[in-house]
């Protein structure tokens, strides 16, 4: 009896291990089975470039990680495969809330806070996969992309993929901000300034307007900023006047509107909700602009030693009176001379704020609808009043404060590196 109280014995415990190994979850098999996945869908759009009737780049991959951390070679990237990859786009087609979507992968659950744009190389396509065509002159020069190639275009993220849902964000590259000249050489640069903006609803979370084209210089930028930094821009049509600002996260904004030889138009309080567009004119009661003479604000930044890919830019910003401060124009530095030049209006910036039954809506048609100075004392009013930020990433901010009122004024800037 004892041996077969011995093996019984044995038995017992063969059975309960395997038993406590089924109730851990058995194998690999039942893990992958019950692991929660989600969809990532993403799309491009841009805003507007300044001097370039086309600003083309081809995208060979989207890969991201869970770690902004994480290099090539590290496990865990996930690839969002390219319709159509690689694909070469015109970002210049995709403004006033045009989106091309890119690709859509199923990924395991979770936050994701890198991304990796993968450019093709110009070496390996022809037409040129990177490039940008100059303003009325049909010249199409390669567009260097030195970090796009290999690794991709980094940037920090931060999107949630949840289970059994569609996680819709776009990549909303600044084309202007991101495309440096470097005048001794004639080369043009790929400095990305690029955003990740998520998409909850794609009616919504938009701000729609006219202009009155007659009012409109012959460039015309329309933005929402947020404490004086563009968070969406475009262009409004040419022919109609129409613009609109999407995706735009949810929240309040300055609706800005620069255009030249034209005064500076601010709404303030411009919400942005997911439930419906928010329309701050409308077709036949339209923003009329202001006439305006323009100055220059020209000067040079200056980095020292001067590094290998290390950029500058400059911003004109403006503070208006009884009123928020906004962006008027902003570009990067000419990589070789450090060179920078604006043409700012210098009449009073025009001043409205946003009502949820807009006046501009529900009044009778008129041509347009001016919006009044700032101030209607010329001592208070912020005309030609300028502040400039020069900033370098990794140094401290600086700036200088100007008057374009009395004439142009040139002001440089010198960072030194440790």
């Amino acid at each position: 009896m004892k041996p077969l109280s011995g093996f019984l014995r044995g038995a017992a415990l063969l059975l309960g291990s395997l038993a406590l190994l089924a109730g851990c979850g058995g194998g690999d098999s039942d893990t992958t089975a019950t692991a929660s996945t989600g969809t990532l869908k993403l799309s491009i759009t841009d805003a507007p470039a300044c001097g370039y009737d086309n600003v083309f780049i081809t995208v060979k991959e989207v890969r991201v990680h869970q770690s902004e951390d994480a290099v090539d070679g590290d496990e865990g990237w996930q690839t969002i495969p390219v319709i159509d990859a690689p694909r070469r786009i015109d970002l210049l087609e995709l403004t006033n809330g045009v989106l091309e979507e890119l690709g859509q992968a199923v990924l395991p659950a979770g936050k994701y806070t890198q991304m990796r744009l993968v450019l093709a190389d110009n070496s390996e396509s022809t037409p040129l996969a990177n490039s940008v065509v100059l303003s009325g002159t049909k010249a199409e020069e390669p567009l260097k992309t030195p970090s796009g190639q290999q690794s991709g275009i980094k940037m920090n993220v931060d999107i949630t993929v949840e289970p059994d849902t569609v996680a819709d964000f776009v990549i909303d590259f600044d084309a202007c901000k991101s495309v440096v000249k470097a005048g001794a050489s004639g080369k043009y640069l790929l400095k990305p300034v690029v955003s990740v903006i998520a998409v909850i609803s794609s009616t919504a979370q938009r701000i729609v307007g006219y202009l009155n084209t007659t009012t409109m210089g012959e460039s015309t930028l329309v933005s929402a900023q947020k404490d004086g930094v563009v968070v969406k821009a475009t262009v409004p049509d040419a022919i109609n006047g129409e613009f609109v600002l999407f995706p735009v996260p949810v929240g309040t904004y300055d609706l800005v509107i620069v255009s030249s030889d034209h005064a500076t138009a601010v709404m303030t309080g411009v919400p942005v909700t997911t439930t419906e567009p928010t329309y701050v004119s409308s077709a036949t009661v339209r923003i009329g602009l202001a006439p305006s003479g323009m100055q220059n604000a020209t000067g040079a930044v200056s980095i020292i030693p001067d590094p290998l890919n290390t950029y500058a830019t400059v911003r004109a910003l403006q503070a208006l009176y009884n009123g928020p401060t906004v962006e008027v124009a902003s570009m990067p530095v000419d990589t070789d001379s450090g060179a920078y030049g604006f043409a700012l209006p210098i009449a009073s910036p025009r001043l409205a704020s946003y009502l949820a039954v807009n006046p501009l809506i529900v009044s009778n048609p008129a041509v347009s609808v001016i919006f009044p100075a700032d101030s209607t004392d010329a001592s208070l009013t912020a005309a030609g009043k300028y502040t400039l930020e020069a900033s370098v990433a990794g140094l401290t901010t600086q700036t200088a404060e100007i008057n374009l009122s009395g004439g142009p004024a040139e002001t440089n800037f010198s960072f030194v590196l440790p």
